[in-house]
């Protein structure tokens, strides 16, 4: 048996317990990993255990204690109840299952304790009145359904006085836990995990079942007290089941559970319940259980003891799940991180090695700046050249803009190509593994188009982006002069094709038109604006280009970043295993448990 719990620690329960609260309600497991499921099963599972057990019972250890009478199907739970409280008060019969709603009977005087949702908050209430111990069906347990059946669904709970019950203990009419109905089976668990202790129902042919004793396991790492009630025995086998039965029992360190053993025998009188005489011990024990405040207190604290040390080990588990989904989600970012970062870095070194300042652009810029005579003006004499380039820009040549947009369609195709390389290669590294090829259904087609419209867009903001720029460094009225002699548009473009000049990507003649274009560009920005006040331009301008392809990319690895969101909001592992490690802290062995203010 456990240690008992205290409250009394420095720290308190209550502020641990909603910080584990709010834990567990953090984690959704999103990923389509092995032992995602059950982690998110158990943080439910936990979720629950917390709010319909663990917090109700340690802020009021005097209520009564709840008894769940659960069990197998057909096992007889309904027909046991009705016999413990003297008259139907349960649904019984062949049709199953027979239990759909569970039932709390309890005594009069203990009402205050039910009515609000102290207990089970999550199932809303249905108050059947029981008048001073008289029966309300007089019609026996067929007239059940027609009362309460059709009123009320599984997710609701039932109460029921009835004066037959000691003060002090309620009796739980649970679902089966091998119900056909899912349905069924959850809210059995659920109800079983809200339980002080355990009136579990078997029969003598069935008491080995699997899925009992998966049940019943979790009560013995709990230290729930259970008691088993062995229905139906045959005479002359009561002691081989028995031996048989309490076996398997100390397996599952349950060893100490009182064992009441009810024949085969003809159930009795127009409701079908059994014999009195064959239920008296089980009455006994729980009257006797009823009667002992201190008793009481001590089941319910040795109950939530264990409770709060199984919620630990929980915890750990699902932190073990959690580490996983956080590995497995790092590396699909990364992946993600990757592609995109990759893509960024080679549009930059397009901008950078010349490859912008091929074909196309190169023959606009020639039009546009004129012969190599002019380039050698602009060498020898920089007032001369500007008389030219003046001259140009007011003369023959083609506007700038066939310039700006020769190389702005040059620079959309390089984002583009990257943009389509990146997408491809996030999905082939996500198909890679079971939890990107899952969250790959959430992530839309690549639409090239759409992102080539916005691509155009971004590149004219940036185009744009320059003209202001050379506004700005020319508003001193010492350029003046020069702005106008060479043009607003004139400078941007010659500022473009200085951030796209360099020799790494061209080869043979193209070589020499674009180092020639380059330095003509460069002496007229300087004619203009000064060394110093080049270099800041170019700079600012490569920044700008870098910041707005750089926002374009993280635009469209926004769906992949979508599908791993709920992972970025989930509590961390590592404060999972903080939390379980405190909640162990907080429960020496040894120390006397105390309540705790309902402040959760």
């Amino acid at each position: 048996m456990s240690a008992p719990i205290t409250a009394g620690e420095p720290r308190g329960l209550s502020p641990l317990l909603r910080e584990v609260r709010a834990a567990l309600e953090d984690l959704v497991f999103p990923l389509a990993l092995p032992g995602s499921v059950e982690a998110r099963e158990a943080a439910t599972a936990a979720r629950a255990q917390l709010n319909d057990y663990i917090l109700p019972r340690l802020a009021s250890l005097d209520a009564p204690l709840i008894a769940v009478v659960g069990g197998s199907t057909g096992a007889g739970k309904s027909t046991l109840v009705n016999t413990l409280v003297g008259r139907p008060v349960s649904v019984t019969g062949a049709v199953r299952p027979t239990t759909r709603q569970p039932l709390l009977l309890h005594h009069p005087e203990d009402g205050v304790w039910f009515d609000d949702t102290r207990v089970l908050p999550t199932l809303s209430r249905v108050r059947i009145a029981d008048d001073d111990g008289a029966d309300p069906d007089p019609d026996g347990p067929a007239a059940l359904p027609a009362r309460i059946g059709q009123a009320a669904d599984a997710n609701t709970l039932l109460l029921r006085p009835t004066r037959s019950l000691p003060a002090g203990l309620a009796l739980l009419d649970a679902p089966d836990v091998d119900s056909i109905a899912d349905e069924n089976r959850r809210l059995a668990g659920q109800l079983l995990a809200a339980a002080d202790l355990w009136l579990f129902v078997t029969t003598a042919n069935r008491y080995a079942d699997a899925v009992p004793w998966k049940l019943l396991a979790e009560a013995g790492r709990r230290d729930v007290l259970v008691a088993i009630v062995l229905d139906r025995v045959p005479p002359g086998v009561e002691e081989e089941v028995r031996s048989d039965l309490l076996t398997l029992l100390s397996a599952e360190n349950l060893g100490h559970a009182p064992i009441f053993v009810v024949p085969e025998t003809p159930l009795v009188g127009p409701a079908k319940m059994l014999p009195v005489g064959a239920v008296e011990p089980i009455t006994r024990w729980l009257q006797a259980l009823a009667a002992d405040a201190e008793g009481r207190r001590d089941i319910a604290r040795r109950t939530v003891g264990g409770a709060m040390r199984a919620l630990a080990g929980r915890i750990d588990s699902i932190a073990a799940a959690a580490a996983q989904e956080q590995a497995a989600g790092d590396a699909l970012r990364a992946a993600v991180d990757g592609a995109y970062r990759d893509a960024l870095a080679d549009v930059l070194a397009a901008t950078e090695d010349g490859r912008l300042l091929r074909g196309e652009v190169l023959a606009r810029w020639q039009d546009f700046v004129g012969t190599g005579e002019f380039m050698r003006g602009l060498e020898s004499r920089i007032g001369r050249a500007r008389d030219r380039v003046s001259a140009f820009f007011t003369g023959r040549p083609a506007p700038a803009a066939t310039v700006a947009e020769a190389i702005g369609s040059g620079l959309q195709t390089v984002i583009v190509e990257q943009a389509a390389r990146a997408d491809e290669v996030a999905r082939r590294r996500w198909r890679a593994e079971q939890a990107g090829t899952a969250l790959l259904a959430g992530v839309p087609s690549w639409r090239a188009e759409d992102f080539s419209t916005a691509v155009a867009r971004e590149i004219r903001a940036w185009q744009q982006d320059l003209l202001q720029l050379v506004q700005a460094e020319g508003a001193d009225k010492r350029f003046t002069a020069r702005m106008l002699s060479f043009g607003v548009n004139g400078i941007a473009v010659a500022l473009m094709v200085v951030v796209f000049a360099s020799t790494g990507g061209l080869t043979g003649g193209e070589l020499g038109i674009a180092g020639a274009s380059a330095i003509a560009g460069q002496k007229l920005l300087e004619a203009v604006f000064g060394d110093d006040a080049v270099r800041r331009l170019t700079v600012t301008a490569r920044r700008n280009l870098s910041q707005r392809v750089e926002g374009l990319f993280r635009q469209e690895r926004i769906s992949f970043d979508r599908c791993l969101d709920p992972l970025a909001h989930q509590t961390p592992a590592e404060t999972l295993r903080v939390l379980a490690r405190q909640l162990r802290t907080a429960l020496p062995g040894g120390q006397q448990p105390t309540t705790i203010e309902d402040d959760a």
